[in-house]
């Protein structure tokens, strides 16, 4: 199991913003051993176009979490941050509703 974020170039728009990156951190496979980075990269993709309002703001971090978004017959649950005035989305947990 890996300890390492890691990164995969993405291009999707957010609110409005263009984000060209996206850091997936490995917390969720301690416990999700079913939720996969290329599951998590489908549901990124899903958010593209989208508006969505944060359920938290600490200083220039916003962090969101979407429920139950469809992927192949099940729901999922994203969870994850963006930082003012850069281009990527943070991956902090996914699994499955």
């Amino acid at each position: 199991m890996s300890r390492v974020r890691r990164s995969y170039s993405v291009k999707i728009t957010i609110n409005g913003r263009d984000i060209r990156q996206a850091v997936i951190d490995p917390h969720y496979e301690e416990k999700h051993p079913d939720i996969s980075d290329e599951l998590i990269l489908n549901l990124i993709e899903r958010l593209d176009g989208g508006e969505y309002q944060p359920s938290d703001r600490k200083h220039e971090w916003e962090f969101f979490m979407l429920d139950r978004i469809p992927y192949q017959g099940k729901h999922y649950r994203l969870v994850w941050c963006m930082r003012d005035h850069e281009i990527f989305i943070g991956v902090i947990n996914c699994f499955r509703r």
